[in-house]
C-alpha cells in the first residue's frame, strides 16, 4: 500500500479520445485528454491532477482537450476570501434547516427516483435523461479516491445528493442533483455555499467546481462565487467579473 501512496505523476499515462459531439456548445466536436490506468490514480495522484485541470466521471480521469476550441476553463473558488452577495445569503438562509448527513457512495433506490427526476427536468436530451440505472452508478458511484456522498433532507425528505472528492488542497465538486419541482428553491446555490463552508472547516483553501464555458448557460451559475480561480495557459490566474 506505501507504494501506492508514492506513486509520481509521471507514472500515469495520458492518451486522447476520438472526437465526439460537445454537450455544452452546439455544432462543436470534443475531445477529452484521459489519464490511465485508472488503478494508479491515488488520492495523491488524483490532487494533482486537479491542479493540472483534470476531473472525473466514476474511474474515468479526464480533461478536455479539443482540436480548435478551449472555451473550457478549470475553476477553483478561492475559500478564505469568499463572501457571499445579497441573493445567496437568502439562499442561505431559506435552506439552512435542511438535515445534511455525511454517507460513503452506496446505492439507494431513492437516490435514482431523485437523479431521474431532476435530469428529466433540466437536462433533457443532454445524454444523461435515459433512465438507465448502470449509467448512474458507473457516473456517480464509483470511485478510486477519498469521495463523500452528501444527502440534505427536509423533514426526512430526501432533497438532494451531492457527491464531492476530498483533494490535497480543497473539495471538487463532482456532480450535484435535487428536488427540481418544489418552486422558488436555490438548492444548487445553498449546495455550493454549504461545500464552501465544509471547506472552511477542513481548512481547504480552494473548492473546484469543475469546468466553466463561457457561452454555454448550463454553467453560467459558476461565475457567481467570487473570488475565483481559472487555470489559463497552465497557471491558475484570478478571474475578474470582467473576465468572466
Amino acid at each position: 500500500m506505501s507504494l501506492l501512496r508514492d506513486i509520481p505523476l509521471s507514472a500515469i499515462q495520458f492518451y486522447l479520445t476520438a472526437p465526439y459531439v460537445c454537450s455544452y456548445l452546439a455544432e462543436r466536436e470534443a475531445r477529452s485528454q484521459v489519464a490511465t490506468p485508472s488503478f494508479l490514480i491515488t488520492p495523491q495522484v488524483y490532487s494533482e491532477l486537479v491542479r493540472h485541470g483534470f476531473r472525473r466521471s466514476g474511474t474515468y480521469t479526464y480533461r478536455p482537450r479539443c482540436d480548435h476550441c478551449h472555451e473550457c476553463v478549470p475553476i477553483r473558488v478561492e475559500v478564505n476570501h469568499f463572501n457571499a452577495n445579497r441573493s445567496q445569503r437568502r439562499s442561505w438562509k431559506q435552506h439552512l434547516s435542511l438535515e445534511v448527513t455525511l454517507h460513503k457512495l452506496e446505492d439507494k433506490p431513492e437516490y435514482f427516483d431523485l437523479y431521474r427526476r431532476y435530469q428529466a427536468a433540466r437536462h433533457r436530451d443532454g445524454g444523461m435523461d435515459d433512465n438507465d440505472p448502470e449509467q448512474y452508478r458507473n457516473f456517480l458511484l464509483q470511485s478510486h479516491v477519498d469521495s463523500l456522498l452528501v444527502e440534505f433532507r427536509e423533514v426526512g425528505v430526501l432533497r438532494m445528493v451531492s457527491v464531492i472528492d476530498i483533494l490535497e488542497d480543497g473539495l471538487s465538486s463532482v456532480y450535484t442533483f435535487y428536488e427540481p419541482e418544489l418552486a422558488g428553491s436555490s438548492f444548487g446555490t445553498f449546495n455550493v455555499l454549504w461545500q464552501i463552508e465544509l471547506c472552511r472547516k477542513l481548512q481547504l483553501p480552494f473548492l473546484y467546481l469543475g469546468f466553466w464555458i463561457r457561452q454555454s448557460q448550463k454553467m453560467a451559475y459558476k461565475a457567481n462565487f467570487q473570488p475565483q480561480q481559472g487555470l489559463i495557459n497552465g497557471a491558475w490566474q484570478t478571474l475578474t467579473h470582467k473576465e468572466l
